[in-house]
């Protein structure tokens, strides 16, 4: 599953502000203004998304709920590898929501 994760690594490291690093732990993750918005997991890609987004995702089951350890995080989903072709639109729905969260005002 990396080379889904590589293209849209490299797609989004190519837009301003953005990052890599680590996410919650040492899975690779993606990263703007310093906060993360998408995480590597072994053949999952975590994403950042408002609590109604991630409510749909996991309904109809492009993902499931995610938290580091036992703790489930309202605003974080956890995209199914079956459904990797829609992760370059849902990573970038991320980004986007993160950037928002950032803005004055």
């Amino acid at each position: 599953m990396a080379a889904p994760w590589e293209r849209i690594e490299a797609s989004e490291l190519a837009r301003p502000g953005v990052t890599s690093g680590t996410g919650f732990g040492r899975n690779q993750g993606l990263r703007i203004a310093g906060k993360i918005f998408a995480i590597r997991l072994e053949d999952e890609v975590v994403v950042k998304l408002p609590r109604e987004r991630v409510d749909e995702l996991v309904s109809s089951r492009v993902g499931r709920p995610w938290g580091p350890g036992r703790r489930v995080m309202k605003e974080w989903v956890a995209l199914s590898p079956d459904a990797d072709e829609q992760w370059p639109a849902l990573v970038e729905e991320a980004r986007e929501f993160v950037a928002e969260g950032l803005r004055p005002g």
